[in-house]
């Protein structure tokens, strides 16, 4: 008992308010992702995949923080990331084929888990380095312990908003675009950001916004035709 009370006692209580704070802050992005991996699974799926995908992504950005600083410094990792991300934006901006319904649920289920996960793995690069700098202010052998802490605090407020943004998207389905273009300024914004590609641009100052707003207006673009596309066979077919 006197050891929780001296661990009580000894924890920076002003990193582990930052900490919750940025999660909470980049939660919404999670929360995108979230809703629109799970918007076409049935509805009574829909909260077990919102769970296990928040848990495992919630789980990898523990992982990542142990490694942010050296995983930030590798060339083109960044840049292979963001290629990712522009194709997961893309992929949950096409509508699933009635046929999909005949697929088992739980294949359904991991699928959009999975999507959820590795999303999430490319947005927390960046997002790791901003809960380790705010954990750093505490004692080295309580760092990685905040930093579960805040994640786990910030649990809540992820699922909370993945549920409102996906009653949103089913009232207006338009918004999926929105939040294409969301992962795409993330994945435009990382790419341009890379160290293997960043310092070829010294001359343009503004490469993070036009990187964003090009990785933006890519997915979206891409996202749109291929889905007309399908619908447009659908119909013909």
């Amino acid at each position: 008992m006197e050891y929780f009370l001296e661990v009580f006692a000894d924890i920076h209580w002003g990193a582990v308010l930052q900490i919750i704070i940025i999660d909470i802050l980049l939660g919404g992005d999670n929360a995108v992702v979230i809703a629109m991996a799970c918007r076409n699974l049935d509805p009574h799926m829909r909260g077990k995949g919102i769970l296990y995908g928040a848990g495992g992504a919630i789980l990898l950005r523990v992982i990542l923080v142990a490694f942010a600083v050296s995983i930030m410094k590798v060339p083109f990792l960044k840049f292979c990331g963001g290629i990712l991300l522009l194709w997961i934006g893309i992929k949950l901006l096409i509508p699933h084929d009635e046929e999909e319904k005949e697929i088992h649920a739980s294949k359904r289920l991991w699928g959009a888990v999975k999507t959820i996960i590795v999303a999430d793995l490319v947005m927390s690069i960046d997002n790791v380095i901003a809960i380790a700098g705010a954990a750093e202010q505490a004692p080295g052998h309580h760092q990685m312990w905040l930093v579960i802490f805040g994640l786990l605090v910030s649990i809540p407020f992820i699922l909370g908003g993945s549920q409102i943004i996906l009653k949103v998207i089913d009232r207006f389905p338009i918004i999926v675009y929105a939040g294409g273009a969301l992962l795409g300024w993330i994945a435009g914004t990382l790419m341009v950001d890379d160290p293997g590609i960043s310092p070829h641009f010294p001359n343009l100052p503004n490469l993070h916004v036009e990187g964003g707003i090009a990785g933006a207006v890519f997915v979206v673009v891409v996202g749109f035709i291929i889905a007309r596309l399908k619908n447009s066979k659908k119909t013909s077919g």
